[in-house]
C-alpha cells in the first residue's frame, strides 16, 4: 500500500472528519443539484445568454473581492462557527429561491441578488473550509484528508446533476433548491456533533503588508511562472465557463431539458475522474505538458462543439473533463516545482484567483458569444483559445526547467495538484470540499 493510500485510511480515524464527510457528501450533492436547477431558471425566466453570463459572473465576484479578507477573518475567529454560519445562510438561500419558484414570484432582478448573496457566502465558506480540515486531522493525515474530500466532491459532482434532471422533470426546478436547503440540516448536524476538544490548531503565519505585491513580481520576473499563469488566465476566462456554456448547450442546441443539461454535466464529472487518473500515472509535471494539456483541451472542446446528437455529446465531454482537469493539475505542479519555496503560498493564491477571478469577465463574454453566434459558438472560443494560447506559449513553455525537488516533496505537489485539478475544473467557484491550502 502507498503512503498516500496508508495516509488516506488513517484520516478516516478522526471521528470529527468522519462526520465532515458524511455532512458534505450530502450538502455537495444538493449544491450541485442547485447549480444545475440555477443555470436552468436563468434560461427559463429570460431565455438569454448574455443574462446567464451576467448572473455567473455576479456570483463569482464576491469571492474575488472578499477572499482575502475571509481568508485573514478565518485566522482569528473560530472555523468551526464560521462553517456553521455559512452552512445556515446557504441553506436559507436556497430556500428562498425555492420558495419563490414555486410562488412564481421570482425575477429577473432577484435572481442577481440571490447570486450575490450566494457568492458572498462561498467567499467565506470556501477558504475557511480549506483551513479546517487541517484542523480536523492534523498535518500528518492531511494530504490523505483531503483527497478523500475531493473524491467525495467527485461523486457528489456525478450524482447530483444527474439526479436534478429526474427532480425537476419530475417536481419542477423548485425541488432541487428546497432538497439543497435540506442538505444543509446534514452539514449543520455533523458540525454540532463534532467534538471541538479534538481540533489541532497551530499559530497562522503572521500576514503582513506587500506579500501579494511580492508574489507578482517574482511571477513577473520568471518567464517560467508567468507563462504558465498567463495562459491560465485566459484559457480560465474562455474554456471553463461551462456552467454558461453546457445549459445553453443542452436547451439551444440539442433542444432538450434540465435532465439533458444534468446529463452533461455528470458526464464532464466523470471525465474530470478519469483524467485525474490518468495524470496520476504520469510522473512529475513538466513545462511542456501544460502545453500538451491546453492542446488536447482544445480538440477537444472543437470536436465537441461539432457533436450532432446528446448522446456523442455526452462522450465527447469526458475527454473535455479530462482535458480540463489535465490543464489545471500540471499548471498547479509546475508552478510549485518552480516556484521558489518560501513563495510557493503566494504563487498558489495568485493561481487559484487567476481562475476563479477570470469568471466575472469570462462569463458574460461567453454568454454573449452563445446568445448571438450559438451555443456551439462557445466551445469553439474556449477551443480555440486553448489551441492559439499554447501555441504562443510553446517556445517558452519548451525551454523552461523545474527546480529539483526530492521525491518526497514532489509526491506532495504532484497529489495537491491532482486534488486541486479535480475541485477547480469542477466549476469554478463552486467548490464545496476547498481548495487545499499550499503552504509557504
Amino acid at each position: 500500500m502507498t503512503h498516500s493510500g496508508r495516509a488516506g485510511f488513517a484520516s478516516l480515524g478522526h471521528r470529527n472528519f468522519r462526520l465532515y464527510l458524511i455532512g458534505q457528501g450530502v450538502s455537495q450533492t444538493g449544491t450541485w443539484m442547485q447549480t444545475v436547477a440555477m443555470g436552468w431558471l436563468v434560461l427559463h425566466l429570460t431565455g438569454r445568454g448574455e443574462l446567464l453570463g451576467l448572473v455567473t459572473a455576479v456570483q463569482f465576484i464576491p469571492t474575488l473581492l472578499l477572499g482575502a479578507f475571509a481568508g485573514a477573518l478565518a485566522d482569528r475567529l473560530s472555523r468551526w462557527r464560521i462553517l456553521q454560519t455559512t452552512q445556515v445562510l446557504a441553506g436559507l438561500l436556497a430556500t428562498a429561491l425555492g420558495v419563490m419558484v414555486v410562488t412564481d414570484t421570482i425575477r429577473v432582478w432577484s435572481l442577481f441578488v440571490f447570486a450575490a448573496a450566494i457568492g458572498t457566502v462561498n467567499s467565506f465558506d470556501t477558504p475557511v473550509r480549506s483551513s479546517f480540515v487541517h484542523e480536523m486531522v492534523g498535518p500528518d493525515d492531511l494530504t490523505g484528508a483531503v483527497g478523500i474530500a475531493s473524491t467525495t466532491n467527485n461523486v457528489s459532482r456525478i450524482i447530483g446533476p444527474a439526479v436534478a434532471g429526474g427532480l425537476i422533470a419530475l417536481f419542477g426546478l423548485s425541488s432541487c433548491f428546497f432538497v439543497n436547503g435540506a442538505s444543509y440540516l446534514a452539514a449543520i448536524t455533523a458540525f454540532l456533533l463534532m467534538r471541538r476538544g479534538e481540533f489541532v490548531v497551530t499559530p497562522s503565519s503572521p500576514r503582513e503588508k506587500g506579500q501579494v505585491r511580492a508574489g507578482l513580481r517574482v511571477v513577473w520576473a520568471d518567464p517560467r511562472l508567468r507563462t504558465p499563469m498567463l495562459m491560465t488566465i485566459v484559457i480560465g476566462a474562455l474554456a471553463y465557463e461551462n456552467q454558461v456554456s453546457l445549459p445553453l448547450l443542452a436547451k439551444n442546441t440539442f433542444g432538450g431539458d434540465a435532465g439533458s443539461y444534468g446529463f452533461l454535466s455528470s458526464a464532464m464529472g466523470i471525465g474530470s475522474v478519469l483524467g485525474g487518473l490518468a495524470i496520476a500515472r504520469m510522473g512529475r509535471a513538466t513545462h511542456r505538458r501544460i502545453g500538451y494539456a491546453a492542446a488536447f483541451l482544445g480538440v477537444a472542446m472543437l470536436v465537441g462543439a461539432a457533436m450532432p446528437s446528446m448522446a456523442t455529446m455526452v462522450i465527447a465531454l469526458l475527454f473535455v473533463g479530462a482535458g480540463s482537469v489535465a490543464f489545471i493539475t500540471s499548471n498547479s505542479a509546475t508552478l510549485q516545482l518552480t516556484a521558489p519555496p518560501q513563495m510557493r503560498g503566494r504563487v498558489m493564491a495568485l493561481y487559484v484567483t487567476a481562475i476563479i477571478g477570470t469568471t466575472p469577465f469570462g462569463g458574460p463574454i461567453i454568454g454573449f458569444i452563445g446568445q448571438n453566434l450559438g451555443a456551439r459558438a462557445t466551445y469553439v472560443t474556449g477551443g480555440l483559445a486553448c489551441l492559439l494560447t499554447a501555441a504562443v506559449g510553446w517556445r517558452s513553455l519548451a525551454a523552461s526547467t523545474e527546480e529539483p525537488v526530492p521525491d518526497d516533496e514532489d509526491a506532495i505537489i504532484e497529489r495537491r495538484a491532482l486534488l486541486e485539478g479535480e475541485e477547480l475544473s469542477s466549476g469554478k467557484g463552486s467548490l464545496p470540499g476547498g481548495i487545499p491550502s499550499v503552504d509557504d
